[in-house]
């Protein structure tokens, strides 16, 4: 299991990287409310593909030991983002609902994207 704590550990440094650049972003232009929300969605899903990775190492460790699993998380991961969705709709003033939502898919998009990374080099 140790390639997905490995392939989460860059996975991780590109979310972080993405982070960076939404703060610049943040100060550094008019457009506030959208980096503020991509910055909140980006974190949510860091803390989504965190969960996913975790269940997925004990799924792991549960079938390696013949045990049985109940779930991999994927209620906590839908109300999370839920949660994220309300928010940004409680408080549009600070949250752009667009920039939540695309921050909530952009894990899934890093993902992809180091998959035809890792392809390519391979």
């Amino acid at each position: 299991m140790s390639d997905i704590k490995d392939i989460f550990v860059r996975h991780r440094k590109y979310i972080f990287y993405l982070l960076s650049i939404y703060v610049l972003g943040y100060g550094f232009t008019p457009y506030q409310s959208v980096f503020l929300g991509l910055i909140f969605g980006t974190a949510l899903s860091l803390y989504n593909l965190w969960v996913m990775v975790r269940k997925t190492e004990r799924f792991g460790q549960a079938i390696a030991e013949g045990r049985k699993v109940m779930s991999i998380g994927t209620f906590s991961r839908l109300a999370s983002a839920a949660l994220a969705v309300m928010i940004s709709f409680r408080f549009p003033e600070y949250f752009h609902s667009a920039g939540v939502i695309v921050g909530l898919m952009t894990s899934y998009i890093v993902i992809m994207i180091d998959i035809i990374i890792q392809t390519i080099r391979k």
